[in-house]
């Protein structure tokens, strides 16, 4: 017969002490019985994992869309990159690999299609309501538009892992004051030092930069030079996976130093005792500097590049016609969403059922109103 307390047990033995442990969630809005063999952690993450919305992250371009090939990262495997850094922070510090897993799973679920263009696009179309934030819409999603249960909407995540997608719908407020649990920390941490490095994979791959343009910022160099400080003579042709990889290394080792040291007198502490006073992990001053100024350059040289200003702008406005064309006839939302409308504002709503779509399927959409005069759309 299977014990959960042994799960209670393994976590006691494994984690430290100020890590998120099962035995201290405060559970979920909607009572539900524990499982068998499995923590509401992993059950938050496989709730995650198998939801439509998680699904269609494989259908949303990361910063690229699909008119530029198919080498980029979409959603989906940038969100797969993330959760394995994550859980390598996790693990090493001793905190609470499940959560953090679920909270990396989730963390971009939100996003909309044509990858940050369609986020600017929905925010300006949103503005008179309050805008469009991708990481307040994951809460929605996970919280109200995912329909896997007959007993209530959503998923029924934990409190824990609900609250710390909130705290990236409002980081400046989470910056200061109360510090957010460190699984919530570590994976902002590690969504950041993921997609540094593999839009840096992408753009050189897709020809966007050169290693030579790259090497003028000092975090580049110093993973340069420890490439080379390996000994071992890279091939060109391989200079660039190497550099990705010496990228996450380099960020990687330089935060959980610096997290062991903040953490190590720390001993005995609760994770409430965490966040009650305060305590966040960070990079060091020098790494910290350095990712700044990657993060500069990528934006005016790789997000602002002409070939992907000008898809931008295609896609920006396939986008802004949807909505437009919807805000006059909101009868054309499909059936759940024109329900949807009963309760709350129809711009609203319309930024949703936009928000939910993949690129292809938001294409699809274009085309039918460009070819149809009346009809609903079809739902995601």
């Amino acid at each position: 017969m299977i014990d959960l307390s042994r799960y209670a047990d393994r976590e006691h033995l494994l984690l430290a002490s100020y890590a998120m442990h099962s035995r201290d969630t405060a559970g979920r809005v909607h009572d539900e019985y524990g499982h068998s063999y499995r923590g509401p952690f992993s059950r938050d993450r496989d709730r995650i994992l198998h939801s439509s919305a998680f699904r269609r992250l494989a259908g949303k371009m990361q910063v690229f869309t699909g008119e530029m090939g198919v080498y980029h990262r979409t959603r989906l495997t940038h969100t797969f990159e993330v959760a394995s850094v994550a859980r390598t922070i996790a693990r090493v510090l001793r905190l609470n690999e499940d959560l953090t897993e679920a909270l990396a799973l989730m963390h971009d679920i939100g996003h909309p299609p044509y990858g940050h263009c369609g986020e600017d696009v929905l925010a300006e179309c949103l503005e008179d309501v309050g805008g469009f934030s991708h990481n307040q819409f994951a809460l929605t999603i996970v919280e109200e538009l995912e329909q896997r249960y007959q007993d209530f909407a959503g998923l029924n995540l934990c409190r824990e892992t609900l609250a710390g997608q909130d705290v990236r719908a409002h980081k400046a407020e989470a910056a200061v004051g109360r510090a957010p649990l460190l699984e919530v920390q570590i994976v902002d941490l590690a969504d950041s030092i993921a997609y540094d490095a593999h839009d840096v994979d992408d753009a050189l791959q897709m020809g966007l930069l050169t290693i030579e343009e790259l090497s003028e910022l000092a975090i580049v160099r110093r993973s340069l030079d420890r490439i080379a400080d390996a000994g071992s003579q890279i091939q060109r042709k391989y200079v660039r996976q190497s550099l990705v990889h010496e990228l996450i290394d380099l960020q990687v080792s330089d935060l959980l130093h610096g997290a062991l040291e903040r953490l190590r007198p720390l001993s005995g502490y609760r994770a409430e005792d965490i966040s009650s006073e305060g305590i966040r992990v960070h990079h060091s001053d020098v790494i910290a500097r350095e990712r700044s100024e990657l993060e500069s350059f990528l934006f005016d040289a790789v997000y602002r590049h002409p070939r992907l200003m000008d898809v931008r702008r295609s896609a920006g406005d396939r986008l802004r016609r949807l909505f437009d064309t919807l805000l006059a006839s909101p009868g054309r939302l499909p059936l759940r969403f024109r329900e949807r409308c009963e309760h709350h504002s129809a711009p609203r709503v319309i930024g949703e059922y936009l928000a939910g779509m993949t690129d292809t399927f938001c294409d699809a959409q274009y085309r039918h109103i460009c070819q149809n005069d009346d009809g609903p759309l079809a739902d995601w």
